[in-house]
């Protein structure tokens, strides 16, 4: 593609240049998300002086839409760094000193089929919880632990491996487990603390939260600003605004006294959420229709800021929330973020070696969980109930294990019953058959 100006743009395969100071390859990076990474990059260039940034994906028409768009957001602010488009794994993760993996196995098809299969069981169907996820995790873990150990072998030294691919928790949980410098990282909690940021009228890094629990299974037990717990202020004043934000009824959030993630509805109101989707469109159907529009307008050649119709897409934030991270490693700030990272011991109810989505103090040598106070029972069961579960699922996503994955399923808070999850099982593995291998002999 050549040169432009002060910015090197280049296709993987003529790319020659030495790469110099931070390398960050993006694996998916054709997702309509990139252009959120884009713009925290640029903005946090005092803390984090990206040189190279690499866009890796198999899907070389889309690749080329969103490169685009990113090319002229850099352009916009003078980058004068190299932005590498490529298809080449190899290309883009040697020398990487962060590598961010926010790819999605199968794409929107599989999505919709995760959404889909599990309501013919009566069960919910959804992408990150409940039989959905379970399928999902099936799919995405032997590629995450492929790719990581790829990096391992051909990334810089101490290189960090950021995961956002869904679900989070889980896949954090196998690359730790087998020893991976990795961070998962969701936008979850960022989105709290910029809403309760602008509920008290302060800069979001005033707010800090107590944040506790597994990726998508949280709860905020603090909102703190300047030190000062003001969540009961929040639930005394606003409770009808978090009501309708998290999908949950007042009186339960009150009788918690904290506040849960919108995911929590899942689990709290199964049967009510069961009936609306059963009634209503798949979010899969919703988000192909906006990633069809944000295509559209990325391929307009004087678009050079991020669109506003990302944040349908369920990006808000996550530039903040990625790019915050990875400056603060590369940085070792030592500032307080919300991240997947081993327990040790941050809550005493979970084992050490648990991967759980609390607030850490990040360095250049990782994420530091912030200890908090026991688990409340109602919150301590589930947690550990959906823990054996992720165990479980990793165990049966790596070995193919048909055996192990009923058990994972069984598991699984959303099903639970065998008499559905033995034949649920054996749709979903069959609706995976080009993505499941291990379960296929393969």
């Amino acid at each position: 593609m050549g040169q432009e100006g002060f910015l090197t743009i280049s296709s993987g395969e003529v790319y020659d240049a030495a790469p110099m100071g931070v390398k960050v390859a993006v694996v998916g990076g054709g997702s309509t998300y990139t252009p959120e990474l884009v713009e925290g990059f640029v903005t946090r260039e005092d803390r984090l002086p990206v040189d190279e940034l690499v866009l890796l994906d198999p899907d070389a028409e889309r690749l080329a839409i969103v490169g685009g768009l990113a090319e002229r957001m850099l352009r916009r602010v003078g980058w004068s760094g190299s932005l590498v488009l490529t298809g080449d794994r190899h290309r883009a993760l040697e020398g990487a000193n962060f590598v961010i993996v926010q790819l999605r196995v199968g794409g929107q098809a599989a999505r919709f089929q995760d959404e889909t299969i599990p309501l013919r069981f009566g069960c919910i169907g959804q992408e990150t919880t409940g039989p959905g996820g379970f399928a999902k995790a099936l799919r995405t873990v032997p590629v995450v632990l492929e790719l990581a150990e790829e990096t391992a072998e051909r990334g810089a030294p101490n290189a960090w491996f950021v995961d956002f691919t869904n679900p989070t928790g889980l896949v954090t949980q196998a690359l730790l487990d087998r020893g991976h410098r990795a961070i998962g990282l969701c936008n979850v909690a960022i989105g709290f603390q910029r809403r309760f940021a602008g509920v008290f009228g302060v800069e979001p890094e005033r707010v800090q939260l107590e944040h506790v629990g597994l990726n998508h299974l949280t709860w905020e037990r603090k909102v703190l600003v300047d030190g000062v717990d003001r969540l009961p202020e929040i639930l005394e004043g606003s409770l009808d605004e978090v009501s309708e934000e998290t999908d949950l009824p007042g009186d339960l959030i009150a009788s918690l006294g904290a506040i849960p993630s919108y995911y929590l509805h899942y689990y709290y109101l199964t049967a009510h959420v069961l009936q609306q989707q059963r009634e209503g469109r798949t979010r899969a159907e919703e988000v192909m229709e906006i990633e069809a529009g944000l295509l559209e307008l990325y391929r307009d050649p004087t678009l050079d800021t991020k669109p506003k119709l990302l944040e349908e897409r369920g990006g808000a934030f996550y530039s903040d929330a990625a790019a915050a991270l990875v400056a603060s490693l590369h940085a070792g700030t030592g500032d307080v973020q919300v991240v997947n990272v081993r327990n040790d011991g941050a809550i005493p109810d979970l084992a050490d070696d648990a991967v759980v989505e609390v607030s850490a103090r990040v360095d250049a040598d990782g994420a530091h969980p912030i200890a908090v106070d026991p688990l409340a029972p109602e919150m301590a069961g589930l947690v550990q109930h959906a823990k054996a579960y992720e165990r479980l699922t990793i165990d049966a996503a790596v070995t193919g294990d048909r055996g192990v994955a009923l058990k994972a399923l069984m598991a699984n808070p959303l099903v639970g019953d065998y008499d559905v999850a033995r034949p649920l099982l054996d749709a979903l593995l069959e609706a995976n058959v080009e993505h499941l291998p291990r379960f296929f002999g393969g």
